[in-house]
């Protein structure tokens, strides 16, 4: 007897245009990285699943990146309207991933090892594709089913950092006054019961990503380096200290000799400060054109393995050697778009987007440059 004879029910909750046909699980499309009702009343149903498995039930949880949006469940008191604007405003402050969910965890009642609660006592088995630099369990789709570290006090830490605080409702800096002064639960900890019978297997991630564009490289006759699958930070600074690396190759050789294919992942953010339209990718494809106009031969994809770019249609953009003179022919100024955070429509104005529709899975960003002429070739110059 196959595993799908022994399934009773189930429910995938996907980003919109993302679903497959199943024959045994249900499936609801809701909003990302915004949450919607659609995604709240597939959260509920969820959690009405889990609470119905008893001792001698298997709970198998799929887990990925988007899980945090896809599932919002506000704690009593809060509205998803509250949760909305407070995703909007962690979304463009800076904040990092680990950061934003954090706050995520405690605004949920599935999040931060709650789904695991609502399971106990049933056997709870996660297979999990990793968004995260360094795969931190309890941070990938905000940790529904492994015990949260974190607390109240680090939520009231975070808006204080980034300053914050004025610009999210009412009834969100109360929750968060009252959870930190334990007026509230906190979420379950390291060695709560309900994560006896638990167990979590990372079955993808971004260095496997990396891992296999490589060997793909190595067979095309390039030398490859993955430089890291750990990178975080502003988006700029990022784009600006891969690109010496690019330069470093093409002038002396180093760490690696073209022609060269150089990759890296990971997950930057973007503090976002005009009204253009675009995503972190788009927008370290754009320094990184400015701060490699004379490395040439170059080209240059930085890409969402999922397919989304922030809120845009593209996975992310490609660049090459000819991409800023291709620019200004068409009287375009990369500074003026870089300004306004206005990415995409830079890059929709060349063609050069990078648009791939729904991959389904998500292991971050990838970053894939070559540098030196194309083995085998004569005079390749960028493109292609």
């Amino acid at each position: 007897m196959c595993i799908r004879d022994r399934i009773t029910g189930g429910l995938v909750v996907v980003k919109y245009g993302h679903a497959v046909d199943l024959s045994h699980i249900s499936l609801v499309e809701a909003a990302h990285p915004i949450p919607d009702k659609n995604g709240q009343e597939g959260a509920e149903r969820i959690r009405r699943h889990m609470a119905m498995a008893g001792e001698n039930d298997l709970v198998i949880c799929l887990i990925s990146g988007g899980g945090s949006a896809l599932l919002p469940s506000p704690v009593p008191g809060l509205s998803l309207t509250d949760k909305q604007k407070t995703i909007q405003v962690l979304l463009s402050c800076g904040a990092t991933i680990h950061e934003i969910n954090t706050v995520r965890k405690h605004l949920s009642s599935i999040k931060g090892g709650q789904l695991a609660m609502s399971a106990h006592p049933a056997r709870v088995v996660s297979l999990i594709l990793s968004d995260v630099v360094g795969d931190d369990l309890d941070v990938i789709a905000s940790g529904p089913t492994v015990p949260d570290p974190s607390t109240f006090q680090d939520c009231m830490n975070i808006l204080s950092k980034y300053r914050i605080t004025e610009k999210l409702p009412k009834a969100i800096n109360r929750h968060f006054a009252d959870g930190a002064q334990r007026k509230i639960n906190e979420t379950p900890k390291p060695g709560h019961p309900a994560f006896d019978h638990t167990e979590h297997f990372i079955i993808g991630n971004n260095f496997q990503a990396l891992e296999a564009a490589g060997l793909y490289a190595e067979s095309l006759g390039y030398n490859t380096v993955i430089l890291t699958s750990l990178m975080t930070g502003e988006t700029r600074d990022a784009a600006h200290f891969h690109a010496a690396i690019l330069r470093e190759v093409a002038q002396s050789g180093h760490p690696i000799a073209s022609p060269a294919c150089l990759l890296s992942g990971g997950e930057t953010t973007v503090t976002l400060k005009g009204k253009g339209k675009g995503g972190r990718n788009q927008e370290f494809a754009l320094v990184s054109a400015l701060a490699l106009e004379n490395v040439s031969p170059m080209v240059y994809l930085s890409a969402g393995t999922d397919g989304t770019d922030g809120p845009t249609d593209a996975a992310g953009a490609i660049i090459d050697s000819t991409t800023l003179s291709r620019a200004r022919t068409k009287g375009l100024d990369p500074a003026v778009f870089l300004d306004d955070n206005d990415s995409y429509h830079f890059f929709q104005e060349l063609g050069d987007l990078f648009i791939t529709g729904p991959t389904r899975t998500n292991v971050m960003d990838m970053r894939i440059a070559l540098v030196g002429d194309k083995p085998g070739s004569e005079g390749w110059r960028g493109g292609g």
